[in-house]
């Protein structure tokens, strides 16, 4: 999991729920078109800069927006979170990973 993920997804999520384009959250936020497609996509990282000239245009507190990424980071540490697995002719146990 990366966290650029996460966040591309929350802001285009957020984007496509007020029924705006790209190009309509790039112009209002200063931002060039291509770098906030490659934001949304997970391809770059967003300095905190950006990402509050991004929220500004979406008119979402960053606060808000992070939230939601945080709330997406656990759901994914929850799929992966460790189990015990019986080893060997004695019982005992090790962690493993679920994921």
């Amino acid at each position: 999991m990366l966290l650029r993920h996460e966040l591309g997804e929350v802001l285009r999520e957020r984007r496509q729920q007020q029924g705006r384009t790209l190009r309509d959250v790039a112009a209002a936020g200063s931002v060039s078109l291509g770098y906030l497609s490659e934001v949304e996509r997970g391809v770059k990282e967003a300095s905190s800069e950006l990402l509050g000239a991004i929220c500004e245009a979406l008119e979402v507190p960053m606060s808000v927006v992070l939230d939601d990424v945080t709330r997406r980071v656990a759901h994914v540490e929850s799929l992966s979170a460790p189990v015990s697995l019986p080893v060997g002719d004695r019982g005992a146990v090790v962690s493993a990973s679920a994921a």
